[in-house]
């Protein structure tokens, strides 16, 4: 398979959770990447779960062993073309969403996700593991 990928939460989640298919395909994958916004919204299922200190040790290991993408300004840039398209179009997505689809953009390369509102972002590459 090859490539480079960022993956979004529920790729994540599905990972954490033994999801085969999701692990030989990040094992396949030349590169895997996590907007350090995906680290934010798995710190905050961690701290609301009844294993607050395993999960986010968890999320710690896989943290220091991923390459985490930052935003910065050129990321604020796509946000706000990727925010303006959608509503455009009139088809909102989740806040975070927008800010992982913009890291995305920025970087050219796949998102690999679940969520098929990130379909409505416009010159987002998605892979559906």
């Amino acid at each position: 398979m090859g490539g480079k990928f960022i993956l979004d939460t529920n790729i994540v989640i599905a990972l954490f959770a033994g999801d085969k298919a999701v692990k030989d395909k990040v094992t396949q994958a030349e590169e895997i990447y996590v907007p350090i916004i995906v680290l934010g919204e798995l710190h905050y299922g961690a701290k609301k779960s009844s294993q607050v200190a395993a999960n986010v040790a968890r999320i710690e290991e896989f943290a220091s062993s991923t390459s985490v993408l930052m935003c910065d300004r050129t990321t604020a840039r796509f946000y706000g073309e990727v925010k303006e398209g959608l509503r455009r179009k009139g088809t909102p997505i989740p806040e975070n969403d927008i800010w992982i689809a913009a890291i995305a953009r920025q970087h050219e390369m796949s998102l690999v996700a679940r969520d098929i509102h990130f379909q409505q972002v416009e010159g987002l590459r998605i892979d559906v593991w």
